[in-house]
């Protein structure tokens, strides 16, 4: 398996398409604010929400261009340091846009591996992931995340990779945890990439920060699901990974 090359602008070009709706309507909510500063009294507010939500548009697409196109986060050149060991067996679960199994088998070419779809229309309720879904259509693999399809203990490795956020309950991010944990070898280590709800977040996204979840969610989801907090890397300012593993 080796890993399809990424386009220039492909990181950011697809954040655009999977929220247009969310483009769309920030600028239309641009056009709007500026049409009502003709009047005097809304001048002042209109102007100042017109510039925001123009800043906001703009500095989204910027960050994810840096995030997804040209800080190397895809290479995962990052990600043997955080597994610690060569892995016999890893299980990739994506929810239904995997864009780094082929990646991954590059840096671990020995081990046995399989690739999980966890997608849930029930539980991941943002239009973004239904609408990249859409775009990509169906992948192999489909699995249920409250009961993986993998033997206790049958993995060294497990990797959640901008993936476990769009279960949008604490309940169900733990129970996707909990399955995690089970999965794992005595030695294995679970890897989870996410973007955090933190100031960087919301100075590049805006409320659209809300879509992630702090560190303190993912220290609290790890655990419930009976996960410690191995240790944690921030690879950019935006974007945090949490190395968890069963308790000794």
């Amino acid at each position: 398996m080796t890993q399809t090359a990424r386009q220039p602008f492909q990181g950011v070009l697809q954040i655009a398409q999977y929220n247009r709706h969310l483009y769309a309507r920030g600028i239309i909510c641009v056009g709007i604010a500026i049409a009502l500063a003709i009047v005097p009294a809304l001048r002042l507010p209109m102007l100042t929400a017109s510039a925001f939500a123009t800043f906001w548009i703009c500095s989204s697409l910027l960050v994810s261009y840096y995030v997804y196109d040209r800080s190397g986060l895809y290479e995962l050149d990052w990600l043997p340091a955080m597994v610690g060991h060569s892995p016999r067996k890893w299980v990739n679960i994506h929810a239904g846009l995997d864009e780094t199994s082929g990646r991954i088998a590059e840096l671990f070419p020995a081990a046995e591996r399989s690739v999980l779809d966890i997608y849930d229309p029930g539980e991941m309720t943002e239009t973004s992931i239904a609408e990249a879904r859409r775009v990509h259509g169906v992948v192999s693999g489909r699995a249920d995340w409250r009961r993986l399809p993998i033997a206790d203990g049958a993995c060294d490795a497990a990797f959640l990779l901008f993936a476990a956020h769009e279960l949008r309950s604490n309940d169900a991010r733990a129970c996707l945890l909990s399955e995690a944990r089970r999965v794992l070898s005595t030695d294995g280590r679970l890897i989870v990439l996410e973007h955090l709800r933190n100031w960087a977040n919301f100075v590049a996204f805006g409320p659209g920060f809300l879509h992630f979840f702090s560190a303190r969610t993912w220290r609290s989801a790890a655990t419930s699901g009976g996960l410690v907090v191995e240790r944690t890397l921030t690879l950019n300012p935006f974007v945090h990974v949490f190395v968890l593993r069963r308790p000794a």
